[in-house]
């Protein structure tokens, strides 16, 4: 989407608000499904963040994750509308499958999303 939804500016602004991981969503984003729970940025960036520093060849990065690009903390403005969703647990469907299996860490521009539906989606082969 050229102009972001407002509705979805909206959601992600009450995960935000709420500081709750508990918001499912599935969207499309050039093509592609992704599905999971929303997390409030901070959340989301410190998780990545411990995730990157327990790694030998990834562990410098972290300190971009612990940050936010203007060198503050990574907490964002109160009065700022988010301009990403921030998912973890999530996954890309793909077919009957779903990568990773146990879920990955996305930020996805709300700009970008074509598509999207509360809920987490899953597919169970039969």
């Amino acid at each position: 989407m050229s102009n972001p939804d407002e509705l979805l500016v909206a959601l992600s602004a009450a995960v935000e608000s709420e500081r709750s991981n508990q918001m499912s969503l599935t969207v499309v984003v050039g093509g592609a499904v992704i599905t999971g729970r929303l997390a409030p940025e901070a959340v989301w960036r410190e998780r990545v963040a411990e995730v990157l520093k327990d790694s030998d060849r990834l562990g410098p990065f972290s300190d971009v994750f612990a940050r936010d690009p203007s060198g503050g903390q990574a907490e964002p403005g109160r009065d700022e509308a988010p301009t990403h969703l921030h998912f973890h647990l999530a996954r890309i469907l793909q077919g009957s499958l779903g990568i990773p299996e146990t879920g990955g860490m996305y930020r996805v521009a709300i700009k970008d999303v074509s598509a999207w539906t509360v809920g987490d989606l899953s597919y169970i082969d039969r």
